[in-house]
């Protein structure tokens, strides 16, 4: 027959090939397919070419199955791993505590502003002798404020300081261990409470002309303490009655340095109380909102409260050189 004729004169690998093809196929087909050779032989077509086109229809058939298999891996591997990574970056997003200060997770989370919140606002409003109802217009706006003179009646402004800090939370069972937020800023040796608390008498008060300036923040969420320090400090006369407040409250004090320009990944509104000291504030927009809205700086005193929405103007403080300053940062909303 024909057909096997050719399948003698191919090599042993396809001879196998075509014999297992051959094994398949009806007694009908074998007879049709044998008629269709003998054609093929009238023609001017040599057996060297049928053999040579066999072998590169097999080699084809190969390739095709090594790329069937290659494509359901990639595939395979994509439905696998493509959940893991989702819930990692989920978690990223959800706990954004999981890597200390890690500020390039939150800026790429961060939702894109509309540019709305600073749109023709190139200075803050300044208010005086404010009430809770002359405040309402204003209580839940992106408006940068200052209250003069807001926070003047405070006993905080006469009593707290560090001193009265460092008693507290050495007097307080386990308000040293507590694990609380401390941030440093650019004072790198600070790292911790116990650190903070451990300074030399020369360096709290930066008599030493050698000394390194220092400005370090808290929050100070242990409940004893909490209790205590806002025995000083009452809550802000001019807030909405129904203004939900958190367990925590932060402090920052310190020299010269201030905060570096960053957003705050809270999820309320942010008042903060000058209670010692000057500090310089310093806004800017968020990038994609450069085109139409300015930076600008203001200048707060002791007694004043300032109201940003941290959490849409990026913002930095400064103190004056040799000055020292501490206020205290609360959230409402």
């Amino acid at each position: 027959m024909v057909l096997q004729l050719l399948i003698n004169s191919l090599s042993n690998t396809t001879e196998g090939y075509i014999a297992r093809i051959r094994d398949r196929l009806s007694p009908n087909i074998r007879q049709k397919l044998d008629v269709l050779h003998y054609e093929v032989f009238k023609t001017s077509v040599t057996k060297l070419e049928l053999q040579r086109a066999l072998q590169n229809s097999i080699k084809d058939d190969r390739v095709s199955r090594v790329n069937l298999f290659i494509a359901l891996g990639i595939l395979l591997f994509v439905l696998i791993v493509t959940p893991v990574f989702f819930q990692i970056f989920q978690f990223l997003i959800t706990v954004r505590c999981f890597l200390p200060n890690n500020y390039l997770v939150w800026e790429l989370t961060r939702p894109i502003s509309d540019c709305s919140f600073c749109r023709s606002i190139d200075t803050p409003l300044v208010l005086q002798n404010i009430t809770r109802t002359d405040f309402a217009p204003f209580a839940y706006s992106s408006q940068p404020i200052i209250i003069k003179n807001a926070v003047a009646h405070w006993p905080a402004l006469k009593l707290l300081n560090y001193s009265y800090l460092k008693d507290l939370y050495e007097k307080v069972p386990g308000a040293l261990d507590e694990d609380c937020q401390f941030l440093h800023f650019r004072s790198a040796d600070i790292k911790s409470l116990r650190d903070f608390f451990s300074m030399k008498k020369s360096r709290v008060e930066m008599k030493g002309e050698t000394e390194l300036t220092w400005y370090v923040g808290w929050s100070n969420c242990h409940p004893v303490v909490l209790e205590e320090l806002r025995k000083l400090y009452p809550r802000p006369h001019f807030l909405p009655e129904d203004a939900e407040m958190p367990n925590t409250d932060y402090i920052f004090l310190g020299y010269e340095q201030g905060a570096f320009m960053h957003l705050d990944y809270i999820p309320r509104l942010m008042w903060q109380a000058q209670l010692q000291g000057n500090k310089t504030w310093v806004l800017a927009p968020t990038p994609e909102c450069d085109n139409v809205c300015h930076s600008f700086s203001f200048y707060v005193e002791p007694g004043d409260a300032v109201l940003v929405d941290t959490r849409m103007w990026y913002h930095g403080t400064s103190i004056p050189k040799g000055e020292f300053a501490l206020t205290i940062q609360s959230e409402y909303g």
